[in-house]
């Protein structure tokens, strides 16, 4: 087999090694732009997780970048000269420029043939090669003449970077923020060898247009950067290597290979500098693309494949991970508001790979600092809890936990009448210790109804019905409930989910525009302003009921392409009226309904308003629009925001993971600085304090986990050892049984948290 590699960086060296060395008669070719000895940037990151893999792959690469490395545990976040120390973070660094030389050494001593000073811009000359493997870096030449067939995308983001060097020691890993008149900067460094580090610099777009920095001119660049970062250089220069500010583009290829070029490293995917993966991702790909070849020795197409199935969910993941690092550093100035061990903690969970219990098993002393800076600020008893069983306030009710029942449809009333099946359902979970229950969506007539079996408030018996299930909750449990308001506009009279037919004889659809939701719903009637008379008359109406049923707090249902939510969509709302086109006369409505339910609504109750913050498909509604809405809802009296995205077309992306909505409820919370009630894949009790204790919402939402538990908040104050006050009397001999369970279970989660944890290859 005969391959050409086109690239000489990390990735295509360590393909070379180890395809080399499996196949010694296959004949590899290495073509580099650069001399030997060039080097663009300063160091590189490994974590202890990749160094493990390169010890298995190739110990004679391993001993050699190993004994070059300089290594630190520990991570600094130091902001306007407060500084917090975070251990247990296995990290090392290297040269660029060193591990290059290393790698290229291995090359020669396994046989690859190195080409210098190779320029490469024709493939014609590799038509006898069997792989042609395009390493070539981030603007791959190769990759961008066949950027149709390998389907690739670039897009730039943000925030503004320059990649620098300096002569100043540094123990760890370190991130220096600094508050500016026009922003704060960023600076990501550490040590890569004895007497050099590497910094690089970080800014908001704005902040770097403000600060009159040029893309290319370094000699300005360093004397304002050194200015700036003066106390924190301590009388070291910074050093440049063609340091011209940049965007950080971020590359996928919906292919990796055509016909016999496979990409490799940067070519084929980036991963955002903050999470320190690109020379890491380029290796692994490495890795991958040689064990394919290996495996697949005559058939080219079927190392390919392979090498995409066994790799492309990996790079994906770290590719997003990367993402939402990188959102982090590009809402800087947002964050920055943050008291300061709130700050670091958010910085350190950021890509949500880390959490509390994480960075606890790691180094206790800073998250007991995060967890008593929190209770300092939040909790008024001067003892140091749990942040979810931390109590919150809105107007006069008191919440004793931050865990929510979110709403989920039971489609399971007559007539719209609640039944047994609703009080033990919310009656379980309310003895079950979560502080708020929300009701499922409740319409507010007959034909607001989403399913025959759905819950409503515009009857007699239906209030009594309810009342029946509040005095419950209230004369047996500290638990607060809210009912959620709402119409299901052109989403309604459809069938239950688990049944197989439509309804008979589906009543007439209303909604903003006459837009069915799918092919499977019927296209619903344009609201006429007598329309919008009568359904703000319901909503009143339903909201007299609900403070007669007892409930503590109303929520009004604006998202999921719902009634009121179709309105605040561009994507239902095509309106030419006052109430379409520009997101303020999209709001009219939705606003008119909220402001004359909150009218007769007590004071001393609190009203929530529930909204999607991103469609998730393109022309959908904007970041903008979103935080004008919250803010319009604000203004008129909401109290908090349930932040939801999505469900407002069928044709809808969604980015799904864990906690993966909390980036919206964190950006409604701190830019409205509105509370904000979060959900989306939130498992356990671990993710729920981490979300609430960095700051991305005041309460989090459980649904699918409370269906199947009505006791997770039991079981999650046992895990804690959290001395609950409110369980009743009849369960507490339970205690005795749980809490002990709780605790050897917690210990052996963590101690095979701390057996799996990399070793670290510190010398």
């Amino acid at each position: 087999m005969k391959i050409a590699v086109i690239g000489g960086g990390p990735g295509g060296l360590y393909f070379s090694i180890l395809t080399k060395k499996a196949m010694p008669e296959c004949q590899i070719d290495i073509y580099e732009r650069n001399k030997p000895d060039d080097s663009f940037g300063f160091g590189v990151v490994f974590s202890d997780e990749t160094l493990g893999e390169f010890l298995s792959r190739d110990l004679k690469s391993y001993e050699l970048i190993r004994s070059n490395f300089a290594y630190w545990d520990d991570i600094i976040i130091a902001r306007d000269g407060q500084t917090v120390n975070i251990a247990g973070n296995g990290f090392c660094g290297c040269s660029r420029k060193t591990l290059l030389q290393l790698l290229q050494q291995r090359c020669t001593e396994e046989g690859v043939n190195l080409h210098f000073e190779q320029n490469v811009e024709n493939l014609k000359q590799f038509q006898d090669a069997d792989i042609i493997v395009a390493c070539d870096g981030i603007g791959s030449a190769i990759r961008t003449q066949f950027a149709e067939n390998f389907g690739t995308k670039i897009s730039l983001k943000k925030n503004r970077f320059v990649w620098l060097g300096s002569t100043k020691p540094l123990d760890a890993f370190t991130y220096f923020f600094k508050t500016t008149t026009h922003g704060v900067i960023a600076a990501h460094t550490y040590q890569y060898e004895s007497g050099m580090s590497t910094w690089i610099f970080e800014c908001s777009n704005e902040t770097w247009e403000k600060h009159g920095f040029e893309v290319t001119n370094e000699e300005d660049t360093i004397a304002k950067i050194s200015e700036i970062f003066k106390d924190e250089l301590d009388g070291h220069s910074l050093i440049t290597n063609k340091s011209h500010w940049r965007q950080f583009p971020h590359v996928t290829n919906e292919k990796w290979f055509h016909n016999k070029i496979v990409l490799l490293g940067d070519a084929k995917a980036t991963a955002h500098y903050s999470i320190g993966s690109g020379t890491k991702l380029a290796m692994d790909s490495a890795i991958g693309l040689s064990d394919a070849v290996i495996a697949n020795p005559n058939n080219v197409q079927a190392a390919f494949e392979q090498y995409d199935k066994t790799r492309r969910n990996t790079v994906e993941m770290i590719q997003h991970a990367a993402l939402v690092s990188l959102d982090w550093f590009e809402n800087m100035d947002r964050n920055n508001q943050h008291p300061f061990y709130q700050f670091a903690f958010g910085c350190m969970t950021r890509a949500k790979k880390v959490t509390f219990e994480n960075l606890r098993l790691r180094d206790k002393s800073f998250t007991d600092k995060v967890l008593k800076e929190f209770n300092d600020n939040f909790n008024s008893n001067n003892q140091i809890l749990p942040a979810a069983f931390t109590e919150f306030k809105l107007r006069d009710l008191k919440l004793q936990n931050r865990i929510v029942m979110a709403p989920m449809g039971q489609y399971s009333a007559e007539n719209g009448e609640v039944n047994d099946w609703h009080l033990v359902h919310y009656g379980s979970r309310a003895t079950g210790g979560v502080g708020l229950i929300l009701t499922e969506m409740t319409a507010v007539s007959e034909i607001g109804r989403i399913t025959l079996g759905c819950a409503g408030i515009y009857t007699k018996e239906q209030i009594v019905n309810w009342k029946r299930i509040t005095d419950f909750v209230h004369a047996t449990t500290q638990t607060k409930i809210g009912i959620q308001l709402g119409h299901s506009g052109r989403k309604g009279a459809t069938k239950k989910p688990w049944e197989t037919e439509q309804i008979e004889n589906p009543w007439e659809l209303i909604s903003a525009s006459p837009i069915a939701f799918n092919e499977s719903f019927s296209t619903p009637k344009e609201m006429t302003l007598a329309d919008m008379d009568l359904v703000t008359t319901q909503f009143v109406q339903a909201t007299q009921n609900a403070d007669e049923a007892g409930f503590d707090l109303i929520e009004l249902q604006a998202h999921h392409g719902f009634l009121l939510a179709s309105f605040l969509s561009p994507l239902t709302n095509i309106r030419t009226d006052e109430f379409g086109g520009s997101i303020a006369n999209r709001l009219k409505f939705p606003l008119r309904v909220f402001n004359e339910m909150r009218n007769v609504f007590p004071k001393e109750k609190p009203m929530s308003v529930r909204i999607s913050a991103s469609d998730w498909v393109a022309n959908g509604i904007s970041e903008e629009e979103v935080l004008k809405i919250s803010e319009a809802f604000k203004n008129a009296g909401a109290d908090i925001i349930n932040v939801s995205t999505g469900n407002t077309v069928a044709n809808q992306k969604p980015q799904t993971g864990r906690m993966w909505q909390t980036p919206f409820s964190d950006l409604i919370r701190n830019t409205i600085h509105i509370p904000t009630i979060t959900a989306g894949y939130i498992q356990d009790i671990d993710q729920i304090n981490t979300v609430i204790l960095n700051g991305r919402a005041d309460l989090v939402a459980l649904g699918r986990p409370l269906l199947l538990d009505a006791n997770f908040v039991r079981n999650a104050q046992a895990y804690e050892q959290f001395d609950a006050k409110d369980i009743p009397n009849e369960y507490k001999m339970g205690i005795s049984h749980l809490y002990p369970l709780k605790a050897t279970e917690r210990k052996q989660v963590e101690s095979m948290k701390t057996a799996l944890k990399p070793k670290s290859n510190k010398k």
